[in-house]
């Protein structure tokens, strides 16, 4: 076996491990064979390895050694002899790669390495080459066919959660493979890999573990944690999820089985966004679960003790966060995901000014929630400003919401911030906020106390404030009444009204529901995905308020500007972005969203508004800017097609 840590790069061979999205000038191979010599069979991360051929002299390559590692070009060209290449997503027939793996893979080993296993698709020269002649049947097929042949296969699954491990399955076998089933079926796979069914995988992940796709940091390894991020086989890593399992989707705390979410948002980073698999690193932040059925379950496999808070929580994440800036760099994405209200707000202040730091449920539902309402306006007409705004929910989504609304409105009509504020109320599970209440308040509700008198029932609420937009957060299934929807219904000609909680089970309201009861009036979006309505002869479609419409796009933005820090400005210019890809022909349907198929275009005219932003910010660090960010977000992405092998 030859030992090559992925992450050396090795000059002057052609031969490059783990590398970034962007371009490196990679000379051909000479066509002398090439030798690999280990320093010894258990070498340190700092030893290193010799490489030889025929017409380059012996060289020494130390591991830790990325000064080979080339800067983007703003500008990329594909032709001449020496080609810039996006990692190995540009390659084509004639311009081959060697599949290195811990070692170079061949035989056996490497139909078991999902980096490079094509399956029935390896040709009939690189059988003879790589050693695969009987262990494959003889016939050859296209990756097509494969994507063909997957689809039947998973749509025999009546039950969503086999369906998810079937794809789970197969991105641990073929993870090209996965990425283009992804891709190509996105509107039908999107809601099994992800949110509703990932809700349930969760809930399942011990029963269902197989083998690790992330990095799982407990109390266990504080003090090493820098240490344990170096036990991640990439080293180049651009995008890191990262949830502590207390706040999955509306299920609540689920501890260490959280870690389905950081997998399964990187997926779509990587599907919907471009960004290449090996940049991506999933993370769970064990620190105990308060859930006594998990606690007294034999398959949970995560710390059996209840939670830690307080300053040993507070210090176990400074120390993540510190190791994952002196691995990474400060150009690394840390994205936080599902935690609990009282350290999603913590965490994204004391981070936000000296990482690169997002909030997904704060942030990036506020993004897509604007979006969809910037859409709205063009079938209720008005602006922002001219619309008030009411809320099911107070928690990191409903106030981030709030606060994105409010600053739109500011930066549309210049008023002062806490003017714009009064155009939103917030309901929490005591009722309407409003002043009387702010010494009990959360730090992150008192914004949004007005002057008003205290209201219990939501019914009461629309009836008094008599918003024009009702949006629920709430993480509780069927409050957005039948009484709740007339009421809307009653004010309102076209109602707007969002019903965005997760998973399906925790919506506000149905789509039928909302369609019935506005009688086929309501302007409607969901958090999860519903079936079209058929009311008194027209079919509504309903959007979805989805945050894979934003990360994705946002992330790869982030990234290919070299940006340093995320802007409120930054989420501003991806909602409109976003809502500028919304057609006539989609308006007509009665969507207030593109369709997910063109996903990968909606998320390069992301990228491109968010590095626009980031150069004109003074965050980015890329330089110079590319003359065309929408087309060099498209050449930056990955691709999944199947390389061919020397």
């Amino acid at each position: 076996m030859i030992s090559l840590h992925r992450s050396c790069f090795l000059n002057n061979t052609g031969i490059s491990g783990s590398s970034s999205p962007f371009s490196y000038k990679l000379k051909k191979l000479p066509p002398a064979s090439v030798k690999v010599t280990a320093l010894g069979p258990n070498r340190d991360r700092n030893s290193s390895v010799l490489i030889e051929n025929h017409n380059n002299p012996l060289k020494e390559i130390k591991e830790d050694d990325t000064s080979s590692v080339a800067d983007v070009d703003p500008n990329p060209t594909v032709t001449g002899e020496d080609r810039d290449l996006y990692y190995d997503a540009a390659a084509t027939d004639d311009q081959l790669v060697t599949p290195w793996s811990l070692s170079v893979a061949s035989g056996y080993s490497l139909l078991r390495d999902p980096h490079h296993n094509k399956g029935l698709a390896f040709n009939e020269k690189e059988r003879d080459s790589y050693y695969l002649r009987g262990l494959l049947p003889p016939t050859v097929i296209s990756q097509e066919l494969q994507v063909k042949k997957m689809m039947y296969s998973i749509r025999q699954y009546q039950v969503p959660l086999q369906k998810y491990m079937a794809m789970m399955d197969l991105q641990e076998l073929n993870e090209r493979l996965f990425y283009k089933l992804l891709i190509d079926n996105v509107e039908e796979l999107l809601p099994v890999v992800y949110t509703p069914t990932v809700g349930e995988a969760c809930q399942k992940y011990g029963s269902i573990f197989r083998r690790p796709q992330g990095l799982f940091i407990s109390l266990k390894e504080k003090g090493k944690i820098h240490e344990v991020l170096r036990n991640w086989p990439q080293r180049d890593i651009q995008v890191i999820v990262v949830t502590d399992g207390e706040r999955i989707l509306g299920l609540g705390d689920l501890g260490c089985q959280g870690m389905g979410i950081p997998i399964g948002k990187l997926s779509l980073y990587t599907a919907l966004g471009g960004v290449r698999p090996s940049a991506c690193l999933p993370v769970t932040i064990d620190v105990g679960t308060n859930n006594e059925q998990l606690l007294n379950d034999e398959f949970y496999i995560g710390l059996r003790r209840r939670r830690a808070t307080g300053q040993e929580y507070a210090e176990l994440m400074h120390e993540f966060m510190s190791a994952v800036k002196q691995n990474y760099g400060e150009k690394v994405l840390i994205q936080f995901e599902d935690f609990a209200n009282h350290n999603a707000f913590d965490l994204l202040a004391k981070y936000g000014t000296t990482h690169l730091v997002f909030n997904d449920d704060i942030q990036g539902t506020a993004s897509v929630v604007l979006a969809g309402l910037v859409a709205a306006l063009k079938v209720v007409g008005g602006t922002l400003a001219d619309h008030r705004f009411l809320f099911l929910g107070a928690g990191e989504a409903g106030t981030g919401i709030a606060e994105l609304i409010a600053l739109e409105i500011s930066k549309q009509t210049n008023m002062p911030l806490e003017e714009a504020r009064k155009k939103i109320s917030l309901v929490d599970s005591k009722g309407l906020i409003v002043k009387s209440r702010i010494d009990s308040l959360q730090h992150f509700k008192k914004p949004w106390a007005h002057d008003h008198e205290p209201i219990k029932k939501l019914v009461d609420a629309v009836n008094g404030i008599k918003p024009t937009v009702l949006i629920g957060t709430s993480g509780v299934g069927r409050t957005f009444t039948k009484e709740v929807v007339e009421a809307m219904a009653a004010l309102n000609e076209k109602p707007i009204i969002f019903s965005l909680s997760n998973p399906t089970s925790q919506s506000e309201c149905t789509a039928e529901e909302a369609y019935t009861w506005s009688e086929g009036r309501a302007i409607f979006a969901s958090g999860s995905p519903f079936d079209p309505v058929e009311y008194k002869g027209r079919v509504f479609v309903p959007g979805q308020a989805n945050n894979a419409y934003i990360f994705p796009g946002l992330g790869l933005g982030l990234i290919m500007s070299g940006a340093i820090r995320v802007h409120d400005d930054m989420l501003l210019a991806a909602s409109e972005a976003l809502a500028a890809q919304v057609t006539q022909e989609n308006f007509d349907k009665g969507l207030i969203y593109p369709p997910f198929r063109n996903i990968r275009k909606i998320s390069a005219h992301i990228a491109a508004s968010v590095a626009a932003k980031a150069y004109e910010l003074g965050l980015a660090t890329r330089q110079p800017q590319p003359k065309d960010l929408v087309k060099y977000a498209e050449h930056c992405m990955y691709n999944p097609a199947y390389q061919s092998y020397r």
